[in-house]
């Protein structure tokens, strides 16, 4: 099938089938060569080819031809539009094939049969297979996420006093043995599977108590008022959160794991239980996912209204309100981290997450932008005010000749003065006026001891 391949897409990934060279090729010439991609095991597909010649022709063209599995990115999906993938019999899964074709060896949409690997018996377990890859990628994304937050799960579930996360612990174990057993094996036996099938449920549980835990998070709060005792509080709630979205990224991955041997077991135990089987196992997942969804919603719900209340009070709380609002963006930002790493589909989508990692590193600017104009204000006022009560006393241009004189307050002064003493003066001229004008003598006589001596006449 030189220069052809087939493509299928389950809504999850895209598998190529062809030569290994022609895969290349395509995946370079769509511009998906950096897509992350791993190489999908057909000759797992032989058990389900028909009987006599047709099963034959089939394991030629499987030894022949080599899978490879892509995830589906927004790239990948607007990259195989122009091939119009047509509906299979498989509900969800959808397939075309494309070729070379002309001079310049464009990968066009070809009108060709699909072959042996869209009959009914194969393409449910080629669907298995893609669900499983796509299960197991997600599962290395929540191992970089864990490595990225630096969250050492077992020890935040050794520090728990519940049963549930000791049973937890060794159900992690014990997963982890099944995984190695399968790549080594090729499936999983009927051994591995007893040592895991009980697992789920403790996943379940764990799961269930860090819901509780967020939600209960998500209430303290909620329930505050006053923005010191939010301040303190998100300041808490923030490494509680990040520890307990830990846990749950841990369970989303262990219950992944499972699901991959689940479908291994399926595919070799009841093959014809396998479509029913992984559509059950796609809403279970889906399930679990919306519930984190409402929790994590819950939570943002709640930081939000604390970030309104911080932002309406900033002024009268220069201090806790910035100090609330970062903290609040920090627990936002990773929030919507821990959903896109996990895939969850919610109301906060890549924009939302972009919107909160920028507000996590612009409240600080904005803080310190708002407590200059702040500052900035209270400076222009208390100029205006000094200017006002220091303009008495700076030098004006009093006789218009563009020379500044004495400052206002001298001039005042100084004619308060000139008054004063103009006052003075008339005050003492009027009365040498008054004294010199006066008989001398009637001041004589009033002198004289004569006068005073002289006895009053009765």
């Amino acid at each position: 099938m030189d220069g052809e391949i087939q493509i299928i897409n389950d809504g999850d990934g895209l598998t190529l089938i062809g030569s290994e060279t022609d895969i290349d090729e395509f995946l370079h010439s769509e511009g998906l060569s950096d897509v992350p991609s791993s190489t999908l095991n057909l000759q797992r597909l032989t058990p389900f080819m028909s009987t006599g010649a047709t099963a034959a022709q089939a394991g030629t063209h499987l030894a022949e031809n080599s899978g490879r599995w892509v995830r589906l990115t927004a790239e990948s999906a607007e990259a195989i539009k122009k091939y119009n993938l047509i509906s299979t019999d498989t509900p969800g899964v959808f397939h075309a094939m494309a070729g070379q074709r002309g001079s310049i060896a464009k990968w066009l949409q070809i009108d060709k049969a699909p072959g042996l690997l869209m009959a009914p018996t194969v393409l449910p377990a080629l669907s298995a297979m893609m669900q499983q890859q796509a299960l197991e990628q997600q599962m290395k994304n929540i191992e970089r996420y864990l490595e990225t937050i630096d969250e050492k799960v077992d020890d935040i579930l050794r520090s728990q006093k519940d049963a549930v996360f000791s049973e937890m612990i060794g159900a992690s174990l014990v997963i982890a043995e099944a995984l190695v057993v399968r790549d080594r094996v090729g499936g999983v036996s009927d051994v591995t599977w007893s040592k895991v099938q009980s697992s789920s449920l403790t996943i379940a549980k764990t799961q269930a108590y860090a819901l509780r835990q967020l939600d209960a998070l998500a209430g303290k709060l909620k329930k505050k008022k006053d923005l010191s005792d939010i301040s303190r509080v998100t300041k808490r709630v923030e490494p509680e959160v990040r520890e307990w979205l830990a846990v749950l990224a841990k369970c989303i991955q262990l219950a992944d794991a499972v699901a991959v041997l689940e479908l291994d077991r399926i595919l070799e135990s009841t093959p014809e239980q396998l479509e029913k089987h992984r559509e059950g196992l796609l809403a279970s997942r889906d399930g679990r996912l919306e519930a984190i969804s409402k929790t994590t919603a819950h939570l943002i719900a709640s930081i939000e209204e604390n970030i309104k209340r911080a932002n309406a009070r900033v002024l009268l709380n220069p201090f806790d309100s910035p100090t609330t609002v970062r903290a609040s963006n920090r627990v936002g930002a990773g929030i919507v981290s821990f959903e896109t790493q996990l895939g969850i589909e919610s109301i906060h989508a890549a924009g939302e997450a972009r919107r909160w990692r920028q507000a996590a590193g612009e409240t600080k600017d904005k803080a310190l932008q708002m407590s200059s104009e702040s500052l900035a204000k209270a400076r222009e006022v208390g100029d205006a005010t000094l200017d006002r009560a220091t303009q008495p006393f700076r030098p004006i241009d009093i006789d218009g000749d563009g020379i500044p004189d004495d400052p206002r307050a001298a001039v005042a002064a100084r004619q308060a003065g000139a008054a004063l003493k103009g006052a003075a003066s008339g005050l003492s001229t009027a009365f040498s006026t008054f004294i010199e004008t006066k008989p001398k003598e009637s001041i004589e006589g009033a002198d004289s001891p004569k006068a005073l001596d002289s006895p009053t006449e009765e």
